[in-house]
């Protein structure tokens, strides 16, 4: 019996990638395994920086179109439908959302969609004390797992994915992802979808290395979960986070570099890893958009743009879509 067939699933997927990962060239995981507990708590604090203007300006335009975002997602009148949010971290945008869906007597369930027990446990409980109206069914799955229960899903529905998170998949990734969205789709259903959009490139460097380094500590946190789930043997002290972005690709790149020649043991493994000095591990990408960008996009997923809301600023967009008709 090997180690690896000790582990619960969630590790045991973890695992997996981590091995299939660090045998890339360049070594590379997955931004999805950055939102354990800790990584959570981490992104809530990144969101409340000066310098990470994507979240104040999504605000923005909930507190603004918060009547019309309501009206666009809602089906018609006394329709009841489910409001299905990937990724819904603590709600805090989305609470304005569905105060303005209670306060029109909509008839609506809110399913929201987060990898992390935790911040799922803490979202239904503040819920409950803010708004003991609201019908919750919440989803404590991945992405991939939660996009096949939508197959299925009774009704209605209009799909959340705010917060830019659609900028964290590559182009060929981030293209099936909307295909796999877009499929299930019936004529009433509708998708809003965050875009970040292209401007100042210095402003963009600094919402992802602030000078406080709550950044660098969310990227290190990645090793800490590896220490602890895979029983790896990361010295963070050798480690440091790094990004850059390009005004050419509209990518973020975000990287942990090696700061010495050393080897990580994995023990759940069975294996180590050498990383030369300097070398790095690709954690993530943001990529920012073009309205036209988005346009072109969303028709080669099979998805129309409806309506789009945008910030005072233009720093950021809200693209309502639906499926694209037979």
């Amino acid at each position: 019996m090997t180690t690896s067939s000790l582990l619960n699933p969630s590790v045991a997927e973890l695992a997996q990638h981590v091995a299939e990962g660090l045998r890339k060239t360049p070594k590379a995981l997955s931004s999805m395994y950055f939102y354990d507990d800790a990584g959570s708590r981490l992104f809530q604090q990144i969101m409340d920086l000066p310098e990470y203007y994507p979240t104040r300006a999504e605000f923005a335009i909930f507190r603004e179109h918060g009547a019309a975002l309501a009206a666009a997602l809602s089906p018609g009148a006394g329709q009841a439908f489910s409001l299905v949010e990937l990724g819904a971290g603590d709600g805090a945008k989305t609470k304005l959302l569905l105060r303005e869906l209670l306060a029109a007597g909509t008839e609506f369930t809110y399913a929201p969609v987060d990898i992390s027990s935790g911040a799922m446990a803490g979202l239904v409980d503040t819920l409950r004390r803010e708004l003991p109206a609201l019908r919750v069914a919440p989803v404590v799955e991945d992405y991939a797992t939660a996009l096949t229960q939508l197959r299925t899903w009774p009704g209605s529905k209009a799909v959340l994915f705010l917060g830019s998170n659609i900028g964290n998949f590559g182009p060929n990734e981030r293209l099936n992802f909307l295909r796999q969205l877009a499929a299930p789709l019936a004529p009433a259903d509708r998708l809003l979808i965050g875009f970040d959009l292209q401007k100042d490139p210095r402003r963009i460097r600094a919402a992802y290395d602030d000078a406080q380094g709550v950044t660098a500590a969310f990227n290190l946190n990645l090793l800490t979960r590896l220490n602890r789930e895979l029983g790896a043997d990361f010295d963070l002290a050798h480690w440091q986070h790094y990004t850059d972005y390009s005004p050419l690709t509209g990518a973020v790149r975000s990287f942990l570099v090696s700061t010495r020649a050393q080897q990580v043991r994995f023990a759940a493994l069975d294996e180590t890893v050498a990383f030369a000095a300097w070398e790095v591990i690709h954690t993530e990408n943001s990529y920012k958009f073009t309205p036209a960008q988005i346009e072109a996009l969303a028709a080669e997923a099979g998805l129309l743009v409806v309506q789009t809301f945008t910030d005072a600023a233009g720093d950021f967009a809200d693209v309502v879509l639906a499926a694209q008709p037979d």
